[in-house]
């Protein structure tokens, strides 16, 4: 039936979700198509420990970059440093964002990849290094907004820094899934690239489930199984 993707071989339900599937792909394009980084940049990236984030942060120390992540609490910062290979971590629930980002790209940042939009993006861009790019992925921070978002204050630093801020939709890159499928399974059995999945269970349990994603609760990628 139409929708339905028999697994290849070796390829779990959880895998296929996740890592080569939709966030799989939007980090692997948006990075490498948008991003454009080369070997020596700084990557910073917000949502960092959300299955695209994280997933950017390992294809970019691949690509031989210094990775910058930022997340929500503790944990998750250190999962990102010890296990995802992060070189540094900021935690904004506990951290100032801002002072944290000077302290960690005394160079500024060459890439940012933005999961979350709102006062992060703000603090991002004080420091844009010359001819730096912007993937803007999402905005997740303003997604339960009940009136308007206000935007960034400091969008002048992209000028005078001859930044590039660009939007993206992994729908434009998928005739070319097998392309990033291909170099991901790669990755994946080299050890390069790891996944991890936020596995509930349960038809009840899909408002509090949808509910962990805008809460931050998850670490990767969110999953819930309906039925064994």
């Amino acid at each position: 039936p139409m929708g339905l993707v028999k697994l290849p071989a070796g390829v779990s339900p959880e895998m296929m979700l996740s890592v080569l599937g939709i966030t799989g792909l939007t980090a692997y394009f948006g990075l490498l198509e948008i991003g454009q980084p080369k070997a020596g940049e700084t990557v910073l990236i917000s949502g960092a420990a959300g299955s695209t984030g994280s997933f950017v942060g390992q294809i970019a120390k691949i690509k031989g970059c210094r990775v910058v992540g930022i997340a929500g609490g503790p944990d998750k910062c250190r999962w990102l440093k010890e296990t995802a290979g992060f070189d540094a971590v900021i935690d904004y629930k506990n951290e100032d964002v801002n002072a944290q980002i000077a302290h960690h790209c005394p160079d500024k940042w060459d890439v940012f990849f933005d999961n979350v939009g709102g006062p992060i993006l703000e603090a991002a861009l004080d420091h844009v290094n010359l001819r730096s790019r912007v993937v803007l992925c999402g905005s997740i921070s303003g997604y339960n907004a009940t009136g308007p978002i206000p935007g960034p204050s400091n969008l002048s630093n992209l000028t005078i820094n001859r930044a590039r801020m660009e939007g993206f939709v992994i729908l434009d890159y998928m005739p070319r899934a097998m392309e990033a499928i291909e170099d991901l399974m790669g990755w994946i059995s080299s050890g390069q690239l790891i996944y991890q999945v936020d596995l509930q269970e349960g038809f009840e349990n899909i408002p509090a489930t949808l509910q962990r994603l805008y809460t931050g609760l998850n670490l990767g990628k969110q999953l819930l199984k309906i039925d064994s």
